[in-house]
């Protein structure tokens, strides 16, 4: 089944039918209020003999042709305004508008309520006006984004969003640092809730990055490395006492190079074959094993090491109520 989009993208042909429709459900939104005031107007005595007064026949044909008849009228009005919901909700489930079929009187609430024949919910229908221009606005003909009176509410709705929010983070930060003060084992619900049960994955996972980063270290300073084993190798052979005899016999210097430069490559072979076998599983395993010996350790809880673990937490909290504390629209709007 296709996705469901609140938007689907439809062609401009049908684009254009809703906006015309809509300003035809406007237009007798419009008269029917007009109609609505008028003859409540007309039911008040001074207003209807001035009327009469004024203009005797349009008086004589209101009265017959409208107001002896206004019940019906209105309900004419009416039937018109509920099959406006029923075509709409019909066109919005054909055009997978919603994400369930039953969405639309929800989003709608003001054109449903509308159709109730009392002139209060009446001018929940002027609201469609909203939704005429946001449809205006997706076409692109014309950007309330760039109208002043657009730009002054959604101003102050963003002032009193993110006031609110603030208000709602900072409630719920304080209450989160009350339950650690008044707590006595977080640091030992910690452990066993959340450390514990990923004991071994915790494991595994210092066992991988400690192969990865030395690893990764290893090639990135491997010459470096090399020339320090060669530096160390040739400074410890040119101290000893015993090379230093080496040099008076003949040919003393070349077997003393000879050797530096023997030991040299077996310290390097040796170097390199350690950083190749901590790859292996057998270095793994053995990272592993010294891993969780100390893992129990190194998560031994006791009275001092609890608070700092709660006071850091609550540190870190104070420091988040900070930040929401600052009113970031101050910056934005200034």
């Amino acid at each position: 089944m296709p996705t469901r989009l609140r938007y689907p993208h439809l062609p401009k042909a049908v684009e254009y039918a809703h906006i015309g429709w809509d300003f035809l459900i406007l237009a007798a939104v419009i008269i029917n209020l007009s109609l609505l005031l008028f003859d409540s107007l007309f039911l008040i005595e001074p207003i209807n003999q001035a009327i009469a007064n004024i203009a005797p026949g349009f008086h004589r044909a209101y009265d017959t042709a409208v107001h002896s008849r206004f019940l019906t009228i209105d309900l004419i009005f009416v039937s018109f305004f509920i099959a406006d919901v029923l075509l709409g909700w019909a066109v919005a489930i054909a055009e997978r508008r919603y994400h369930r079929w039953f969405f639309y009187p929800f989003v709608h609430w003001y054109d449903v309520l509308g159709c109730i024949p009392l002139s209060g919910f009446r001018l929940l229908r002027v609201l469609r006006v909203v939704a005429l221009l946001n449809r205006l606005h997706r076409l692109r003909l014309i950007n309330v984004t760039r109208w002043s009176i657009y730009q002054f509410f959604a101003k102050y709705y963003d002032i009193l969003l993110e006031e609110l929010s603030d208000r709602i983070a900072l409630r719920l930060l304080g209450n989160v640092q009350q339950q650690i003060k008044a707590s006595d084992s977080l640091t030992e619900r910690v452990i066993e809730r959340v450390i514990m049960p990923r004991k071994t994955q915790l494991i595994h996972e210092i066992a991988q990055r400690l192969e990865a980063t030395a690893g990764q270290a290893y090639q990135q300073n491997r010459l470096a490395i090399m020339a320090a084993i060669d530096d160390l190798v040739s400074r410890t052979l040119r101290e000893s006492p015993e090379i230093q005899r080496l040099h008076r016999f003949p040919m003393g210097q070349t077997a003393s190079s000879a050797m530096q430069a023997s030991i040299s490559s077996v310290a390097q072979r040796l170097v390199d074959e350690l950083a190749q076998g901590m790859h292996s599983p057998a270095f793994r395993q053995l990272v592993e094993r010294t891993a969780e010996s100390g893992f129990d350790s190194w998560l031994t809880v006791d009275d001092a090491s609890a608070k700092v673990t709660e006071q850091v937490l609550y540190d870190v909290l104070e420091m988040l109520k900070e930040q929401v504390r600052h009113q970031g629209w101050k910056d934005r709007y200034d």
